[in-house]
């Protein structure tokens, strides 16, 4: 069976006719055809439900389509292992939402340019739950909060930002006047459940402040915008793409207790190690 066939078949099913899948594939509209025909003689059944305008899969052909897309990936990724450089085929990274705004379009930027065949397959998420991703193998790396506890000798990382706890207000303060400012204004807070968030809720502790809580959010973009329309205070890291303007960012502490340090984790024997040192070579230069 000559996965290329596959590749057709598959490409007839998402783009929905077999003249968008001759397009896409760079065919005729017949050779398309021919190989649907190929296939479904091979495996004895109709594959497509062929209409006058549109075609559409066959029960049997959804039911195979998971396997197909499985053996088509993993001719893949077979072509993808004699690539010499290493630099082609998918990678796949996961990142937390500041992530995928601060860093990941420099990131994607410079891929186009030093390695124009790799293909980022980009998995958003917390840091919790990418941790696990990258543990299991289910991602190459992620870019997520520095974990809170030891990792195991299976895992490194690679630190790329240290970002300082701020209090975001809608008018400037002096860093004196920053514990009552916490106090006299509803505090939007950083989700104390995400690793980032165990900062701000350290520093709340180690200062016995017990603000007004209007709301737990684990999304600082959205913190932000809500600092903007004045609602309220927020503790949160400077993070990548933290805007000036009508928000004004106090750093609360020069201890570095009170520094979020967001990192590239991966596993220690990666399964793509030069795809991998592109990757930490462009965040090396671009996440200061």
């Amino acid at each position: 069976m000559d996965i290329r066939f596959l590749e057709s078949l598959v490409a007839v099913i998402e783009t929905g006719s077999i003249a968008a899948a001759a397009r896409r594939e760079n065919l005729t509209a017949p050779a398309i055809s021919q190989r649907i025909q190929a296939l479904e003689k091979s495996l004895c059944c109709e594959l497509l439900n062929r209409g006058s305008h549109s075609v559409d899969p066959s029960e049997q052909c959804l039911a195979l389509l998971p396997k197909m897309r499985n053996l088509i990936q993993c001719a893949t990724e077979l072509r993808d292992g004699f690539d010499t450089n290493g630099l082609t085929g998918d990678f796949k990274l996961g990142a937390i939402s500041t992530a995928l705004t601060g860093l990941l379009p420099e990131l994607m930027h410079q891929l186009t340019i030093t390695a124009p065949h790799l293909r980022l397959r980009i998995t958003p998420g917390d840091s919790r739950a990418l941790y696990e991703q990258v543990v299991t193998g289910e991602l190459d790396a992620g870019l997520m909060v520095c974990p809170p506890f030891s990792v195991p000798k299976s895992i490194k990382m690679q630190t790329l930002r240290h970002e300082p706890l701020m209090l975001l207000t809608k008018e400037p303060i002096e860093q004196s006047n920053i514990n009552t400012t916490i106090l006299t204004h509803p505090l939007i807070r950083y989700d104390s459940n995400a690793w980032g968030g165990q900062i701000a809720l350290q520093y709340l502790h180690d200062n016995d402040l017990s603000p007004d809580l209007l709301c737990n959010l684990d999304a600082l973009d959205a913190i932000y915008i809500m600092v903007e329309k004045g609602m309220g205070v927020s503790l949160v890291p400077a993070w990548a793409g933290l805007k000036s303007g009508e928000v004004f960012a106090t750093p609360v502490s020069d201890s570095d207790d009170y520094i979020r340090q967001l990192v590239l984790l991966y596993k220690s024997i990666p399964r793509r190690p030069k795809a991998l040192d592109a990757i930490k070579e462009i965040l090396k230069r671009t996440a200061l």
